[in-house]
């Protein structure tokens, strides 16, 4: 058995097909004819986005108008000034198209491979998507065409970029498998989005599989089986036909309330990375969005959004969801989340350094168009604002005190806004923990980011893989710490959620009803899954196994004992 990244749930039992790598290899040389050059490379550029918008309109029909934007993303960025700016620059300069396509793709590839997250990583897929396309456009190779797959196809790729997974037809491709690529991934986005299991990952796949070979893959446990025997194969096939069965069940908690099996009412929102990803969380029941990470709305440029793009996004997310909250987290950026148009110093230790709230104080002329922005965009929803790595007091009251100064500015110019517009803190750090009391008496909410409370609190990098076995958010001090943080929003009468990836995970679920939690923000697939774990718990059932989990003295004793429920 092959182990790998369980992305997209489900068993798939079927016969390899191995997408091969187009050869992409040319001999770089310099150009003699730079005004031929830059039209070789405008030319390129221009039927790769007529490609791409094909492709873009089939994902639509296939999947959503969510997952068609991904691509569409890779049309914004290319024609993005600055990225075609810098090619045609170095084309200027005596370089080839293809040299110089390569050369400044994968400078983006390695910015966005250098940060912490895996939602900026995946720009990195992005881009290499980007100048393969272009690249095979201007060496004339054809495209691999996946459309034609047989019935009962596992899929198999070093790599599924979003423009391979656009030419999936669902009904003939039983699973993925890919070398690399996460959870987060676009590849594991659009493999949820068309209901296919995926495991990703799996180290060394194309060269081990054969064609025709057939294989098992179980896209919940990211498990791979090759050449499966009859019992399992028999094993299997009940299997996928039970979780098939409890996918259809799931359809049952649309439209539902999430509330515990003793009728306690929760909120139950999602996560969201663009104003367009609030429509994903509309589709699938969500009630509200708990985390917009506006982050993205700097990247892929050449030079800062303006206040007035910015309002644009903010006020259509909060129109998207018409009336429900949306909790629009100010910029969390710098140190190790690079933006190179921002001039920012390389750091030694950037997870300890000029970053998010930080950051933001200390500039005034990307803060306060951000802050205005989202004042403005509060007239047209239920807008909240949310301040990210908070880790004293004083922090959290600059900010209250610059909000209060826009408000006045803005109202002296006669603009609309909510002027009771709520201001929570992320509470990601184990100061912020610490001092949970303190800024439960300064903040509207609170909002619980377990992936870095889970870092900072156990001084652990998760990409470290020679410690990541200590990233857990069921380590005993970790769940002490959320405990202690919902305990000190509940005396000051403020609602707290949970933003991080754990908000979803059936384990945590009873525990963080236990403590109290008030909302549950997950991705958008997640919702209906989460309704119903939600749903299974009486809070004093989950109040009992709460006793017996906290007098637990280590992370395994946790988790062995979280497998039995």
């Amino acid at each position: 058995m092959l182990k790998g990244i369980g992305a997209s749930g489900g068993i798939g039992i079927g016969n390899a097909v191995i997408i091969k790598e187009e050869d992409l290899s040319y001999t770089p040389k310099k150009a003699e004819d730079i005004p031929a050059e830059l039209d070789r490379f405008r030319k390129a550029a221009a039927d790769f986005c007529a490609e791409t918008e094909t492709m873009a309109k089939k994902l639509k029909a296939s999947a959503s108008e969510n997952e068609a934007d991904i691509l569409m993303g890779h049309i914004l960025m290319i024609q993005d000034p600055y990225m075609s700016g810098e090619i045609e620059k170095q084309i200027q300069n005596g370089q080839c198209a293809e040299s110089a396509l390569e050369s400044v793709c994968d400078m983006f590839i390695s910015v966005f491979s250098s940060a912490d997250d895996e939602l900026t990583n995946q720009r990195a897929a992005d881009v290499r998507d980007i100048k393969s396309g272009i690249l095979r456009i201007l060496l004339g190779v054809e495209k691999t065409d996946i459309s034609a797959l047989p019935a009962g196809t596992i899929l198999a790729a070093k790599e599924l970029t979003p423009s391979m997974t656009a030419g999936i037809k669902r009904e003939n491709v039983s699973a993925i498998l890919t070398e690399e690529g996460g959870k987060t991934s676009h590849s594991a986005i659009l493999a949820r989005a068309l209901e296919i299991p995926a495991v990703l990952s799996v180290k060394d796949i194309c060269s081990v599989l054969e064609n025709g070979q057939q294989v098992i893959a179980d896209g919940t446990k990211g498990e791979v089986l090759l050449s499966p025997t009859d019992t399992e194969l028999k094993i299997y096939t009940k299997k996928r036909d039970v979780y098939l069965k409890e996918r259809e069940e799931l359809k049952q908690y649309i439209g539902k309330e999430t509330k515990t099996a003793d009728g306690v009412r929760l909120e139950l929102a999602g996560n969201i990375g663009t104003p367009d990803d609030a429509v994903k969380v509309m589709e699938c029941d969500g009630e509200g969005v708990g985390l917009f990470r506006t982050e993205f709305l700097f990247m892929d440029r050449e030079q800062l959004p303006t206040e007035e793009e910015q309002f644009e996004a903010y006020k259509k997310a909060a129109l998207t969801l018409k009336g429900k909250p949306l909790i629009i987290r100010t910029l969390d950026i710098g140190g190790d989340k690079d933006i190179p148009y921002m001039g920012l110093e390389k750091e030694e230790n950037p997870f300890l350094g000029f970053r998010a709230v930080r950051f933001c104080l200390q500039r005034e002329d990307i803060y306060r168009p951000q802050l205005r922005a989202i004042l403005r965009s509060s007239a047209y929803g239920n807008v909240h604002i949310m301040v990210p790595l908070v880790t004293c007091l004083e922090e959290l009251i600059s900010v209250k005190q610059e909000i209060e100064m826009l408000k006045q500015e803005l109202k002296e110019k006669n603009v609309s806004f909510n002027k009771n517009i709520k201001i929570g803190v992320m509470i990601e750090t184990p100061a912020a923990s610490l001092i949970a009391d303190l800024l439960a008496k300064e903040a509207d909410f609170f909002s619980i980011g377990t992936n870095d409370l889970t870092g900072y609190t156990m001084a652990v990098d998760r990409g470290n893989k020679n410690v990541a076995y200590l990233y857990s958010p069921f380590q005993p001090a970790v769940l002490r710490s959320i405990e202690h943080i919902i305990q000190c929003g509940k005396k000051e009468n403020i609602p707290v959620g949970m933003c991080g990836e754990a908000a979803a995970d059936p384990k945590l679920i009873p525990l963080l009803l236990a403590f109290g939690l008030d909302e549950f923000s997950v991705t958008a697939t997640s919702v209906l899954e989460t309704r119903k774990n939600i749903s299974k718990w009486t809070i004093e059932q989950a109040a009992a196994l709460k006793e017996k989990v906290m007098a637990m003295k280590t992370e395994k004793e946790v988790t062995e004992f979280l497998k039995e429920i």
